[in-house]
């Protein structure tokens, strides 16, 4: 027995060095090289189909505009055209139809800013911080501008104005909603088509970039900043462990399914 025992070894040395020297190579060596990681990344990145809606938004709202300017001066302001308005509007009023319309389009407007925010979490979700964050206060601006236009409709029926001076009045509330809703809705579409076309990198895999061809970078959005709020930190923090959750599990289908090729 005992002269089996430096022999047993020393058959065994080999495979045990073998195979200890296989499991270095398989963990010091790249499974898969950066270039392909990133194009992988590419092919999966998924478009934010919102930029079409905001452009139809868009132009219902400046169709509501004008129609609300022709009831006004047609059925409201001159007398002469009652017969006409009659045969379209029936027997209610012009500055009523006005009214419920804007009602209508204020819910178009609240269904558009749920849509939007339902696919910027998962845009958010899937690592791009950074724009999430950046298009937070655009995404809600129409709903505030026709929010607080609605508030200052109330406040217009409350007064109870003369009718050629609150008509006037509607028109103007009309138009300066107009002039904000619109050119955010068609910014924010300009924005989105941008982050569509580039087709770029989560947050996370641009920064390992940075850190990898730059040797002095400045700290990132995901990094603790002396000037940033605890609940600030802690956000960021929480969205980045999400998103490398996620980001670790497709890693690891990955590797199964190069393990079962080969």
């Amino acid at each position: 027995m005992g002269s089996k025992g430096p022999w047993l070894y020393a058959q065994a040395g080999p495979s045990v060095d073998m195979t200890r020297s296989t499991e270095e190579d398989s963990v010091d060596g790249p499974l898969i090289s950066a270039d392909a990681l990133q194009s992988a990344i590419r092919r999966e990145f998924q478009t934010l189909p919102t930029p079409c809606h905001a452009v139809l938004l868009s132009l219902l709202h400046v169709l509501y505009v004008v129609l609300s300017i022709c009831v006004a001066v047609l059925c409201i302001l001159e007398s002469d055209q009652e017969e006409m308005c009659k045969s379209f509007l029936g027997n209610v009023k012009g500055d009523s139809v006005i009214v419920f319309a804007k009602v209508c389009l204020w819910a178009l407007v609240l269904l558009f800013t749920a849509y939007v925010q339902h696919h910027h979490n998962r845009a958010r979700s899937r690592g791009y911080l950074r724009f999430y964050r950046e298009m937070q206060p655009l995404k809600h601006l129409p709903l505030v501008t026709h929010s607080s236009g609605n508030v200052l409709l109330l406040l217009l029926l409350a007064a109870r104005l003369a009718q050629s001076v609150h008509i006037y009045m509607l028109l103007s509330i009309l138009g300066c909603e107009l002039l904000v809703a619109v050119p955010s809705l068609l910014y924010y579409a300009v924005k989105v088509f941008r982050y569509n076309r580039e087709r770029s990198a989560p947050d996370v895999s641009q920064e390992d970039l940075s850190h990898t061809y730059s040797v002095t970078s400045l700290p990132t959005e995901t990094g603790f900043r002396g000037s940033s709020s605890l609940e600030e930190v802690v956000e960021k923090q929480a969205d980045l462990i999400e998103y490398l959750k996620q980001h670790n599990t497709l890693l690891s289908k990955r590797l199964l399914n190069l393990t079962a090729q080969h």
